[in-house]
């Protein structure tokens, strides 16, 4: 038998044959949990293993070999998701009547720290509910303590081991298909010559490191001659083009272009992948390509992997908000001065020198 490679797995529960869990945010946290679903399924091999999700993770799990069976997009609703564009309402009370009649035998709440969480899990009417809590939420029959400075592969991983689910690995993966690579084929084509990818975008502004950096590593990554994509979402298009038009040299924009499996493919196919701390930095990795990660210090100790082998994270030290100098670290505890927000969405990233990342970046390139 393998040793555990975290907190020993407790309190496995038997004659389990369905297992819900509540995960309905972004893309990066989606990414953050698929070690905890590996770890369900190697515990229970037999179980339907049912994400309760959004959307967009029901189109990106259609056929997709992994640890889901299947998706069941939870409706809209305060603290759990904001609608989607076009999306069509739905009733809470209605999804609840029908998930409980799935008669799920485990609930996990890998969704935050439970204050609108936990309710909802609880409601799912399984025999056993596990999950965060913060001094706000309610309990379930299982519960870790939320504390936010915790890389969130881990977090997740302790919940699982509360119903006797064991880490096989800390490392997030996502397989990539055949249908992900074609898609990728028919928009950008074979390639003539060695592919990176940058990823200027960042739904969070303060995230984001500035376009002329970008426009930088490109000029000197295509000079290493390799092509150059810039992706982002429809949402980033400015910051996209900004990049491509301080370039100076041909790079290649993909705004809106691929769906997220196409992305995926996309940047399985590329040498290297260097972004903010976002969706698709998270994505790339996932995939298997090599990155290069710009963090501001506080994500880089919940958000960023600890592998070195492909994957540099370069960190900013900037604490306090660069406009009105509050410190906007999160507290964790009643004295801290800082509580995580200002009404300023400047970047807290551009002390990050460009030369770093271009000295990571070729290092992950060239060895």
């Amino acid at each position: 038998m393998v040793a555990p490679l975290l907190t020993p797995a407790t309190g496995f529960v038997p004659d389990v044959a369905r297992i819900a869990v509540l995960r309905a945010n972004a893309l990066g946290d989606f990414i953050f949990v698929l070690p905890a679903l590996e770890a369900l399924r190697s515990a229970y091999p037999q179980a339907e293993i049912v994400l309760l999700g959004t959307p967009w993770h029901a189109g990106l799990w259609r056929d997709r070999p992994g640890p889901l069976d299947r998706v069941l997009v939870v409706p809209p609703a305060p603290g759990i998701r904001a609608p989607t564009d076009g999306e069509a309402e739905s009733s809470m009370v209605d999804f609840l009547a029908e998930t409980r009649a799935e008669d799920f035998d485990l609930a996990l709440q890998l969704h935050g720290g439970g204050a609108n969480s936990n309710p909802l899990v609880a409601a799912l009417g399984a025999r056993v509910t596990a999950g965060l809590r913060a001094e706000d939420a309610p309990p379930l029959d299982r519960w870790l303590r939320y504390v936010y400075y915790q890389p969130e592969v881990i977090r997740y991983l302790e919940v699982a081991a509360l119903v006797g689910a064991p880490a096989t690995t800390i490392t997030p993966a996502l397989a990539v298909t055949d249908a992900d690579r074609a898609e990728a084929r028919s928009v950008l084509g074979d390639p003539e010559r060695p592919r990176v990818a940058l990823h200027p975008g960042a739904t969070d502004t303060r995230r984001r490191w500035p376009a002329d950096r970008f426009a930088q590593v490109a000029r000197t990554l295509h000079a290493d001659g390799y092509e150059v994509l810039v992706t982002g979402t429809p949402a980033e298009q400015e910051v996209v083009d900004q990049v491509v038009a301080a370039a100076g040299v041909p790079v290649r924009p993909l705004v809106g272009t691929l769906s997220l499996g196409g992305l995926a493919g996309c940047y399985a196919g590329c040498a290297l992948v260097v972004s903010n701390d976002t969706g698709p930095l998270h994505l790339a990795a996932a995939v298997g390509a090599p990155t290069v990660g710009i963090f501001w210090v506080g994500n880089l100790i919940t958000t960023a992997t600890p592998l070195r082998g492909r994957h540099r994270p370069i960190t900013s030290w900037t604490l306090h908000c660069p406009v009105c100098g509050v410190d906007c670290t999160p507290g964790i505890y009643p004295h801290r001065p800082g509580d995580g927000e200002c009404p300023h969405r400047d970047s807290f990233v551009t002390d990050v020198p460009v030369a770093e990342v271009l000295e990571a970046a070729r290092e992950l390139l060239f060895g």
